[in-house]
């Protein structure tokens, strides 16, 4: 009777890791395309103002931010009101028309966002908007964060 049942020959039983190099591809490229890196560094403070009714723009890739406020200087200190385009602050408000006219040539669509502090003067802000029209850019938001119901 012992000769009936014999033991089987032992299998090891490995993970195949033939596709393992395809999917490790696939995930690295998979998150280099889906992460959005932080390209500027603010360099001015914006307290951004209360508002009951805002619009959320779908097409971020499609917006260039203005910011305007005071400037952030060491110690927690604040300078004079400074315009920043990208990570450059903008010394002259001439130069606002030419930075954002190139602009407009590589994104027809392009929407300028600006980003105000609370405590700017107006002055700088109706500066900026003029320069912005001699560039053409029309299409202008005005970032504002949303009021809290009391």
């Amino acid at each position: 009777m012992s000769g009936h049942f014999q033991k089987k020959a032992q299998t090891k039983q490995e993970i195949p890791t033939a596709s393992l190099p395809d999917i490790i591809f696939m995930l690295l490229i998979f998150f280099m395309v889906s992460t959005v890196l932080r390209e500027t560094t603010v360099q001015v403070r914006t307290t951004l103002p209360q508002a009951e009714a805002l619009t959320k723009i779908d097409q971020k890739r499609l917006v260039s931010y203005i910011y305007i406020g005071p400037r952030k200087l060491d110690g927690n200190r604040l300078g004079e009101t400074g315009v920043q385009i990208d990570d450059a602050l903008i010394e002259d408000t001439g130069t606002i028309r030419t930075v954002m006219y190139r602009k407009l040539i590589e994104q027809p669509k392009l929407i300028v966002s600006l980003k105000v502090d609370e405590t700017s003067e107006m002055g700088i802000v109706l500066d900026v908007q003029q320069e912005l029209r001699e560039a053409g850019t029309l299409r202008i938001n005005y970032s504002s964060r949303r009021e809290i119901p009391s």
